[in-house]
């Protein structure tokens, strides 16, 4: 028989003793079909609409904006940044492109059918990766938040901070809204966070270990950075910088 302090000092410790979250699961990949890439391309930015994907890149002097289809690398139209500047992430809003720069702190809009720049913006600190879900822009900065912004004028109009296993996840870079989950590449890593926006948690790792490797890319800025997601294929891209694929993957979750 337990006695009833004893009962009730178990009862208390029950109740204080924190529960442990899981920790987050880490998923596989399987490759389904590979497409050709640009070698020469230093991924920045990607999205995929409408039967087109867009891409831009990065370094000064070699950054540009690139509109082709998958299954040819060949650009069907493309638009020189300033040379002065290092180009960063993209995405369509409306029947615009919006990009960014890395250090410049300044972005620019261009027509989406021709790319011919129509505005120039500005902002305060880096710029990495962005991707959308309507009329809300998610921006990476290189740091453990993403910034919310208005795509009519750029501004910021919140903060998500990123977490895994209740520690900031750093270097997030390229993003992609993939059926209600934000997607982040996380600089000089091979892994994929599936963000929780709502929350900011990360829900799951995608690891895309060996993935480079059999690309064939080669050096230390050959990383992975790249989702693009084919909302009508329900198709999920990914590449890198200076890669010689872009590779169709389903996760493999545990």
């Amino acid at each position: 028989m337990i006695r009833p302090a004893v009962a009730l000092l178990a009862l208390l410790l029950t109740a204080t003793t924190p529960v442990q979250a899981a920790p987050v699961p880490t998923c596989s990949y399987r490759v389904d079909a590979s497409f050709p890439h640009d070698p020469t391309a230093f991924t920045e930015g990607l999205f995929y609409s409408n039967g087109l994907l867009y891409e831009s890149t990065g370094r000064e002097g070699a950054s540009r904006i690139v509109v082709r289809t998958l299954e040819d690398a060949k650009p069907l139209n493309e638009a020189q940044i300033d040379p002065a500047l290092f180009g960063e992430g993209i995405i369509d809003w409306k029947d615009q492109i919006i990009s960014l720069t890395w250090r410049g702190g300044q972005g620019f809009r261009w027509d989406r059918k021709t790319l011919k720049q129509i505005g120039t913006f500005s902002y305060e600190g880096e710029g990495w990766g962005m991707t959308r879900d309507g009329n809300v822009i998610y921006q990476s900065d290189g740091s453990s938040s993403l910034r919310l912004r208005d795509p009519a004028t750029m501004r910021q109009t919140a903060s998500l901070p990123v977490t895994a296993d209740g520690k900031p996840v750093d270097n997030l870079n390229e993003l992609e809204w993939i059926d209600g989950e934000i997607w982040a590449n996380v600089w000089l890593t091979d892994r994929v966070a599936r963000i929780d926006p709502a929350t900011g948690h990360v829900t799951a790792w995608v690891d895309f270990s060996g993935l480079r490797r059999g690309d064939g890319a080669s050096g230390m800025d050959a990383v992975l950075n790249g989702i693009a997601w084919d909302a009508k294929g329900k198709r999920i891209l990914v590449t890198g910088k200076n890669w010689y694929g872009i590779y169709q993957i389903t996760p493999m979750c545990p």
